[in-house]
């Protein structure tokens, strides 16, 4: 019991520890709030270093003590013949950029997105190639209308272009996707939902039951159509669904100029397939992972990976540690009231 009132004991002083870090962080904070806009930093990362060391790394740690020395002199004397090799005048290699895009309902990452594209359409070299890891399962109209158009400026570049799915490109995932030259996807990947989708609630006939009213006005005909608080119209619903489908109309065109071999009608029934079924029915160009692809990419050229971050303030990095500190302090003290029942006599 001791033991315990102990270590509890440590836990209250960590946390008024954190507390009062919490706020040094939050007085920095204020000082900084006046500080210039959001600036952007580029991060690479050459992936044909980083699988280097890790492999490395994982030899070393299988080898026996005895064999680490003649191990490290050998990785020593390949970085020397390395290093005379690129000092020979050698043709150049391709190099394969990497961005990533996670999408969210409003594919917030567009913006992005778009300095990354303009970064290496300004950048790349003839024979490189951009790869985009992509996952998202759809969103709003516009916003991923404008996150394909930014995709579509690096073929309009002449820049070759791979979209990797590892996990799912579906509506307006698929959207974007679809520009690419080639179509990579996971065998268990999710893709297609090529179609349109709106719903809203109408509360008003419990309103009515209330004696509640609703004023509408509008200019234009069609200036509203649904509501969620006036009463309906067969008129306003119909026009509704005239709308849904011209943009289903632009969807399922904008799929098939840039997969002319696809039967559009076929697929654009909203349905969605796993990789294998997607690649049957020309969805995609060929099975298999983005991590498997770059593998196979870095026997013959560069792999970097690009990607734009927003530079944190000083406030703002104090509070992401403060934050981590104090959900470690929160996880240890549950831990310990979670184990204290072993300690009771």
């Amino acid at each position: 019991m001791s033991e315990w009132l102990s270590d509890f004991g440590m836990f209250l002083a960590q946390l008024v520890s954190l507390v009062v870090i919490v706020g040094l962080a939050v007085a920095v904070g204020v000082r900084t709030r006046g500080e210039g806009g959001e600036k952007m930093r580029l991060r690479l990362e050459e992936l044909n270093e980083a699988r280097d060391y890790r492999r490395r790394r994982l030899t070393l740690a299988a080898s026996e003590p005895g064999e680490r020395k003649r191990l490290l002199k050998s990785f020593r004397r390949d970085d020397k013949a390395r290093g005379k090799a690129g000092r020979k005048a050698q043709a150049p290699r391709p190099t394969v950029w990497v961005l990533d895009f996670h999408g969210d309902i409003r594919a917030s990452g567009t913006p992005r997105l778009a300095e990354e594209v303009s970064a290496l359409i300004d950048a790349a070299s003839e024979g490189d190639e951009v790869v985009v890891r992509l996952e998202s399962a759809g969103g709003l109209v516009h916003a991923y209308g404008l996150a394909a158009a930014e995709l579509d400026r690096l073929r309009e570049a002449r820049l070759t272009t791979t979209v990797c799915i590892d996990k799912v490109a579906a509506s307006g995932g698929y959207l974007m996707a679809c520009g690419a030259d080639t179509l990579r996807a996971a065998p268990l990947a999710v893709l297609g939902s090529i179609g349109v989708v709106a719903q809203l609630p109408n509360v008003h006939r419990l309103l009515k039951r209330h004696d509640i009213d609703v004023e509408l006005l509008t200019a234009g005909r069609y200036k509203r159509t649904l509501t969620v608080f006036g009463e309906n119209t067969e008129e306003g619903r119909e026009k509704f669904i005239e709308e849904l489908e011209s943009v289903h109309e632009l969807f399922k065109r904008h799929v098939a100029e840039r997969r002319p071999a696809l039967d559009i009608e076929a697929v654009a029934t909203g349905e969605t397939w796993y990789g294998r079924e997607a690649l049957a029915k020309g969805l995609v160009d060929t099975l298999g992972t983005s991590e498997a692809y770059l593998v196979e990419r870095m026997k013959e050229a560069r792999v970097v990976s690009v990607r734009l971050e927003a530079k944190r303030r000083l406030g703002e990095r104090l509070g992401l540690v403060v934050s981590a500190g104090v959900e470690r302090a929160m996880e240890r003290g549950l831990e310990l009231l979670e184990n204290s029942r072993w300690h009771r006599r």
